[in-house]
């Protein structure tokens, strides 16, 4: 199934884990990507896995400077863009009582900061073609209030609430707005984390058994991204195995 040839996508946080498996969809399904993360090794080496004519390409999503030449390389190269997935996020763990203000803005700064940049910049590239899709990447951790991620959450709830303000504001232009909370799912990042150590504790709250990983999570963001969804904006789906239910 093509759904998305023709079709030009940035994910961002595509050099592992969530973004990675997004990218390698979209990839697969006829997209032309262009995966992007800090780790501009990772970004290439995820292009390569893709094939075709994707590209991989550096970018700190919350450099304001950076994210203009981004997209400005990447219409210069395509002519357009379809697609954007901001999965590029910062998951800590910090006790609350340990969190400064500068490693709440280092998370803000990623997760808050990158993703308005991503969208200022790819909405107005999807203006010019009257078309767009953005999927944007929360947490079901602002349902549950997750301890030791309080500037987590929060910024995970700001990308929810921005994403039904964006969806509303864009919609004229026929570009939809929809956002992902995935639930615990086994990554590189998490396992590097205290919080490989929840999945069996997480599992007993599921209502579908077993550890999430990357590729859970992706047929749900490709369902926004395509023209299917065109009768969906401003939402919001848990991809968590049910332990989320509202």
């Amino acid at each position: 199934m093509q759904r998305f040839t023709g079709r030009v996508a940035i994910v961002t946080g595509a050099a592992q884990g969530i973004g990675r498996a997004i990218a390698e969809r979209l990839g697969k399904e006829g997209a032309q990507v262009f995966a992007v993360d800090l780790n501009g090794a990772g970004a290439a080496a995820t292009a390569e896995a893709i094939g075709g004519n994707s590209t991989g390409l550096q970018c700190d999503v919350a450099e304001p400077d950076a994210v203009a030449r981004l997209h400005a390389d990447i219409e210069k190269a395509a002519g357009k863009l379809d697609i954007l997935i901001n999965a590029a996020g910062i998951v800590p763990f910090v006790p609350w009582d340990q969190v400064t203000f500068e490693e709440w803005r280092r998370v803000m700064r990623v997760n808050l900061d990158g993703l308005f940049l991503m969208c200022r910049a790819g909405s107005d590239l999807m203006r010019k073609k009257n078309y767009g899709r953005i999927v944007n990447i929360s947490s079901n951790s602002i349902f549950a209030g997750t301890p030791n991620m309080a500037h987590y959450v929060a910024s995970k709830g700001g990308v929810l609430t921005f994403g039904r303000a964006l969806a509303t504001e864009l919609g004229a232009y026929k570009i939809t707005v929809n956002t992902i909370c995935p639930g615990l799912t086994d990554t590189e990042t998490v396992q590097k984390t205290p919080h490989k150590d929840a999945f069996d504790f997480v599992e007993m709250l599921q209502a579908i058994k077993g550890h999430g990983k990357p590729q859970d999570i992706v047929p749900a963001v490709a369902f926004f991204a395509s023209e299917e969804a065109h009768w969906i904006t401003g939402q919001a789906l848990s991809v968590d195995a049910g332990m989320i239910r509202w």
